[in-house]
């Protein structure tokens, strides 16, 4: 991989040119490059701005976040979807109040002991927060990497991201740690992309590029075929009564855990409510392994009776205190229009 020692200069000098101006950046203290990284897992930049600003804005340190109520951080989530990563920042902060007195850990091997704080989290936190010479190996940077150097081995298999991460912990320049990982990202996310043609015209490393050299960038990065998804059919019923509609909470563990739920089912239960009930349409929603085909149906509620654990929210509730995930968003047109009437 001699392509990668001749890539800190070239790198660092475009990354300070085009680097996008973002709000983790210009305050990179380590609590927001925490909360930014973790936003960051699997979520793109622009759906994560105003995420991040009302979450700071409601939880500015670490003490705030491990003191909120968990519904109340669920609501901050809700729409970010993947919300064991919240729950985990409030499992870490906890961690960082009892074990470190409040004060965010400045050693690498303390930062990743950090509840769902993995090898690339660790390494973008003490490189950017602070100035600890570690490589931070996400998609982006697996990419940008395994073109450059021409690797044609699976980037999803552990050993291929061990054997990067320690190529660039060889090559790291020491005086910009922070700086040459964030660049490294900013080149995977705005040139060397994942899907359709790479910009190497744009790109500072293309003189160095193994890849473009030798017209590998369709095939490079090389990665295993994806694990088809599961198909589950369910029933959703949006039971009303008196402006308000039913939420259950989701089970501890598992998809969704622990958030608010239009109470579902698989297609062949019958509804727990009794009422009566119209077709409202249909929606899908895909998860990472799972894809539910879902059919809608409204109830009108006959009494007031739930069933256990189940409430009643009506709709200030349900924009304030219910975190509802987005995989029941093909029907909140329908719950807006029944609470509204």
């Amino acid at each position: 991989m001699n392509e990668l020692e001749a890539l800190p200069i070239p790198l660092l000098i475009w990354y300070r040119e085009h680097a996008r101006v973002l709000p983790w950046r210009s305050d990179p203290t380590p609590y927001h490059v925490w909360v930014s990284e973790i936003m960051l897992q699997q979520t793109r930049v622009a759906a994560v701005l105003d995420y991040y600003r009302r979450f700071l804005e409601a939880l500015p340190t670490v003490a705030d976040l491990a003191q909120c109520p968990a519904d109340a951080l669920m609501k901050l989530w809700q729409g970010l979807g993947y919300y064991s990563r919240a729950r985990n920042l409030q499992k870490a902060a906890k961690q960082i109040m009892e074990d470190f007195g409040g004060v965010f850990p400045g050693e690498y091997a303390a930062i990743r002991s950090l509840a769902g704080v993995g090898d690339y989290t660790a390494g973008a936190i003490a490189s950017i927060a602070f100035g600890i010479p570690v490589p931070a190996v996400d998609g982006n940077v697996l990419r940008v990497v395994s073109r450059v150097t021409g690797d044609r081995r699976d980037v999803t298999r552990p050993e291929t991201k061990s054997a990067i991460r320690q190529a660039l912990m060889d090559t790291m320049p020491q005086n910009a740690p922070g700086d040459y990982n964030q660049a490294l990202m900013e080149l995977g996310a705005t040139v060397c992309l994942p899907n359709g043609a790479p910009l190497c015209e744009q790109c500072p490393a293309g003189g160095l590029c193994a890849a473009r050299r030798l017209d590998l960038t369709g095939e490079i990065p090389v990665k295993a075929p994806k694990r088809e998804r599961r198909v589950e059919e369910r029933t959703v019923w949006l039971i009303f009564r008196d402006k308000r509609v039913a939420l259950r909470r989701r089970p501890s563990k598992g998809l969704l855990a622990g958030l608010w739920e239009y109470p579902n089912a698989p297609s062949s239960e019958p509804c727990p409510v009794s009422g009566r009930t119209e077709f409202a349409g249909g929606g899908k929603h895909i998860f990472t392994h799972i894809e539910w085909l879902m059919k809608a149906y409204t109830v009108e509620a006959e009494t007031e009776a739930l069933p256990e654990g189940w409430v009643w929210a009506d709709r200030a509730e349900l924009a304030k205190v219910y975190a509802v995930p987005n995989a029941f968003q093909s029907f909140s047109h329908i719950v807006e229009e029944m609470l509204g009437r």
